[in-house]
């Protein structure tokens, strides 16, 4: 028989350095959920991805178990990593923090395609589009 979902939570934690502190540790306690249990099996998980944050999608059972998937780290993440960048504009209409290539847009959209809501990779690069332009880098046309 198979057990009942209780709750299905999205966290995003710094990949192998992950703490029960927040945001995971108040989360994972409202639903039961052993925290060090998760924390120790997500550090070692991600160990080899230190450095970036990696969101985990949690499936938390009525009996406390659960069970939990990694994804690739958010299209934000993966434009600052590529240009470089701590963060992004905070007027970003006027202040531009960068810029990227068609060429770079698409190689993003390539690496996130498995997590985003679409095979087509047009509309993959439509999205990473927009997320650029609204952390205020310009996109080469």
């Amino acid at each position: 028989m198979a057990k009942k979902v209780k709750a299905i939570v999205k966290l995003n934690l710094p990949a192998g350095e992950a703490t029960p502190g927040p945001p995971a540790g108040p989360i994972l306690g409202q639903h039961g959920v052993a925290i060090m249990d998760f924390i120790n099996q997500y550090n070692t998980a991600t160990k080899e991805q230190k450095g970036s944050i990696i969101p985990a999608l949690l499936t938390v059972y009525e009996d406390r178990t659960f069970t939990f998937v990694t994804k690739l780290p958010p299209v934000s993440a993966l434009i600052k990593k590529k240009l470089g960048l701590e963060k992004g504009s905070a007027e970003t209409k006027r202040e531009k923090v960068g810029s990227l290539t068609q060429a770079d847009i698409k190689e993003i959209a390539s690496k996130k395609m498995k997590d985003l809501n679409t095979s087509n990779l047009e509309v993959a690069i439509k999205i990473i589009t927009g997320t650029a332009k609204s952390m205020g880098v310009e996109v080469e046309s």
